[in-house]
């Protein structure tokens, strides 16, 4: 693959700013321009000088050379300001823009790709996707500007002499493909080991509550040492073949050096050059050299753009599994939502498995109704509710919104419409008056207070020193499970969904504090359609209707009552809490 495939990703972006980067070239231009009259001053001044010496001319000539030095250093400041800038303009807009992409995945693309790998790209590939962009470029200009200038002025002293001085040039171009391919192979390797050790990192930070659980800090830090170590050895590999790179490339103009001295000095004393062309000849060599060093770096920075860029892109041109594509032509559902769900005939299987989760399920809630599912452990509960919002997607016709097929409302009108309380809670690293207010970022304060007393939780927030304003934590790491659980329901609260969904939102809270919350969430429930899913049967025992889901398949249906009376999962289900809470009396 050419550099040009490689960085085509990234040409929309350059495109951008196409301006500043004719201006920033411009800058180079005038940079080199003048920057290579440097030597021809001083040949100049040298030459006058053997023929006739005064403080006028020398004066003269130490003028023009701070003139010329000044006037490139500006040109050198406009270049690095625009070059430079762009490629942190590009930076911004791309960092913009991966996580714009990554706020529309679906859940099951955090699943199939690990967080650690997508920080690492995030951060260290956009770094030198941004190196490339800026410092990459600008000293390629200013090494391939300045190359034809000096070239130019060099022949003019001597074609013969230009021509032994360059010739390790074909020999130099060869090392640096051969080194630059290397040097990308390593560096994807490099990238990869760096992506495993930030989600070894994140998984522990995050797991930090299990691992001192389970007394295993030895063990995640052996493991965490042996990634490390794999990690610097890579490294290791790829400094000693830069080592090579930069040192091989000095040698050979070094050997230029040589031979220009031995061959231009024979043709100075043949009076074939003068001794300021010489001098000059001489001065442009040794101003060479950072140019062909630069040309090692430059190599460098651009073997590991390209291999940035690649991995950049594979998130870029990820499609989100469920979007608004499949909205209809005709156009999407324009009514208010009212809470009317129902599925019909609905399979589900997940796409890394080949049995169906769901099984031909029939049901309708009716708008404003309560309705509970239980059911023993991977029965397929928390697949059916996180249907409704679309974070997984069923087959069309198979779930309806008030009588709309779900997938022809917007995304951002159907999930507006809903509360849900997952499973497993998740709080930011904020404070608790922002989580609760996170899909509402326009609640009132009384609104929030509100929807904490429903959960509540409100008087135990406020027992802390700082009240709402009390930071959470990492993942809310500062407050009980059953308080994270609890702030998570004033969060869908606050948001006064039509449709209200709690995945087994109570189970990490005692039998009191569920029945003071349920009692709360009574007269919020009012007028909204709500679910509940829990192993509970005190909790689901006055929905207007209770499914029994036991292998993807609703077993039974009914009120609390009938299904009691049936003798059934439910009845067992239930006859069993009866007993543990006779028993826990008695204790």
């Amino acid at each position: 693959m050419t550099l040009l495939e490689n960085l085509r990703p990234l040409f929309p972006y350059m495109r951008r700013y196409r301006r500043g980067f004719l201006l920033g070239g411009f800058f180079a231009v005038c940079s080199n321009a003048i920057w290579v009259l440097f030597p021809e001053v001083i040949r100049r001044a040298i030459d006058d000088m053997t023929k006739h010496l005064s403080y006028r001319g020398i004066l003269f000539y130490a003028g023009i050379l701070v003139a010329v030095a000044l006037s490139k250093g500006v040109f050198l400041f406009l270049t690095r300001w625009v070059l430079i800038g762009i490629s942190r303009d590009i930076e911004y807009d791309l960092r913009n823009d991966l996580f714009r992409v990554l706020e529309r995945q679906a859940p099951s693309y955090f699943q199939e790709n690990r967080t650690g790998d997508i920080m690492a790209r995030a951060t260290n590939d956009l770094n030198a996707v941004r190196m490339l962009l800026g410092p990459a470029i600008m000293y390629s200009a200013n090494t391939l500007l300045f190359t034809v200038g000096a070239l130019v002025f060099m022949l003019r002293i001597s074609p013969w002499l230009t021509l032994l001085a360059f010739v390790p040039l074909p020999a130099a171009s060869i090392l640096v493909q051969y080194f630059g391919r290397k040097i990308h192979e390593r560096f994807e390797r490099i990238q990869a080991m760096y992506s495993d050790i930030s989600a070894r990192v994140q998984e522990n930070v995050s797991g930090a509550r299990l691992v001192r659980a389970f007394a295993q800090e030895e063990a995640e830090i052996s493991a965490f040492e042996r990634a490390n170590a794999e990690y610097v050895r890579r490294a290791l590999r790829l400094v000693r073949l830069m080592g090579m790179l930069w040192p091989t490339l000095e040698f050979m103009l070094g050997l230029s050096l040589v031979v220009v001295l031995l061959v231009g000095g024979h043709q100075v004393v043949n009076a074939k050059i003068s001794v300021g062309a010489f001098v000059a000849f001489t001065t442009y060599m040794m101003m060479l050299t950072w140019p062909v060093i630069a040309l090692g770096w430059v190599v460098n920075l651009v073997q590991r753009g390209t291999a940035s860029v690649t991995r950049i892109h594979e998130i870029l041109i990820a499609e989100p599994s469920i979007s608004d594509a499949a909205l209809p032509t005709t156009g999407a559902v324009a009514t208010e939502i009212r809470g009317e769900i129902e599925f019909r005939h609905l399979n589900f299987t997940y796409d890394n498995s080949t049995a169906p989760v769901l099984r031909n399920i029939d049901l309708r809630i009716p708008a404003g109704s309560s309705f509970a599912i239980v059911g023993p452990t991977g029965s397929g509960k928390t697949t059916l509710v996180r249907l409704i919002p679309r974070l997984l997607e069923a087959e069309r016709g198979m779930l309806l919104v008030d009588g709309h097929y779900v997938m022809d409302y917007p995304l951002a009108k159907l999930r507006g419409a809903i509360g849900f309380v997952p499973q497993e809670t998740f709080l930011f690293s904020e404070s608790i008056r922002e989580n609760v207010a996170f899909g509402a970022p326009a609640a009132t304060e009384e609104e929030i207070l509100q929807a904490a007393a429903t959960a509540h939780i409100r008087d135990e927030i406020l027992e802390f020193p700082k009240g709402f304003d009390t930071l959470v934590g990492e993942r809310g790491i500062t407050l009980s499970g059953g308080q994270k659980q609890r702030t998570a329901i004033a969060r869908a609260l606050v948001r006064d969904p039509r449709i209200l969904v709690l995945d087994d939102a109570l189970s990490s809270v005692d039998t009191f504090t569920e029945e003071r919350i349920l009692q709360g969430l009574a007269e919020a429930m009012r007028g909204r359609t709500t679910i509940f899913i829990s192993h509970r049967v005190s909790t689901v025992r006055h929905a207007d209707q209770i499914a029994v889901l036991v292998d993807g398949s609703i077993v039974e249906l009914g009120t609390h009552d009938e299904l009691v009376a049936r003798n059934g999962y439910y009845t067992q289900l239930h006859e069993k809490q009866m007993l543990e809470e006779e028993l826990s009396v008695v204790g």
